[in-house]
């Protein structure tokens, strides 16, 4: 097989990839990476010394292949599905970079600060800087609700390339900061992406590693259970 993902079944990132591997049926292996374990992370340091995952290598190709939004693009170019996740329109295109963009820095970057902010010592905890992350995620839920007024997915009625962000980011963030409920498009969008096969199969394989997330207790019992 060509393709070997390097990634970890509890990150959102990797989600991001796997669902947009998941949509297109991708064919390729999967190597859980412990960052901890330098035994296990020898062969991705190897190959990307930075350790940051998800990180792609096509055999076929030689290539290393780092960053959500790169592998997504290059696995589209050459590994061509049935749902093209960078749309072909030029201004559609622009639209589902900008708000894969978004939801990767302004919903999953807070949403990290905060859950690794409860991995620290106590004297080691940041709460000016988790406050900032919590108002950062007020401001991303506003207004993605009214993006999403009258859409069925985050740039209209094609599933792309800013979903496949939108979905683990949501999800995590939901969790350590929930949505305000009069945000009632940003509830429904939510719903629809978790009820997509592709986030339905990425959620399934995360669940037993669900346990390792630092706000587990705060999982409602729904995402426990298929």
């Amino acid at each position: 097989m060509a393709l070997t993902l390097y990634l970890h079944p509890l990150a959102s990132f990797c989600h991001k990839v796997l669902i947009a591997f998941y949509e297109n049926e991708v064919a390729f292996r999967s190597e859980t990476v412990d960052l901890l374990d330098p035994g296990s992370a020898a062969d991705l340091l190897a190959r990307w010394p930075v350790g940051k995952i998800p990180v792609l290598y096509d055999a076929e190709r030689r290539r290393t292949v780092p960053e959500t939004s790169i592998i997504i693009e290059y696995v589209q170019q050459y590994y061509p599905g049935p749902v093209p996740l960078l749309p072909i329109d030029a201004d559609d295109r622009l639209d589902a970079r900008l708000w894969e963009r978004f939801f990767d820095l302004y919903v999953s970057v807070p949403m990290q600060k905060i859950v690794g902010d409860r991995l620290r010592p106590e004297a080691g905890k940041d709460p000016v800087g988790v406050a900032d992350a919590r108002q950062t995620l007020d401001t991303a839920y506003a207004m993605i609700d009214a993006q999403m007024n009258g859409k069925e997915w985050a740039i209209g009625d094609q599933f792309t390339i800013a979903d496949c962000a939108a979905a683990p980011g949501l999800f995590f963030a939901s969790i350590v900061h929930p949505f305000d409920r009069e945000q009632r498009n940003l509830e429904a969008y939510f719903e629809r992406l978790l009820n997509r096969p592709s986030m339905r199969r990425t959620l399934h394989e995360a669940r037993p590693f669900f346990s390792m997330f630092p706000y587990r207790e705060s999982m409602p019992d729904r995402f426990l259970r298929d």
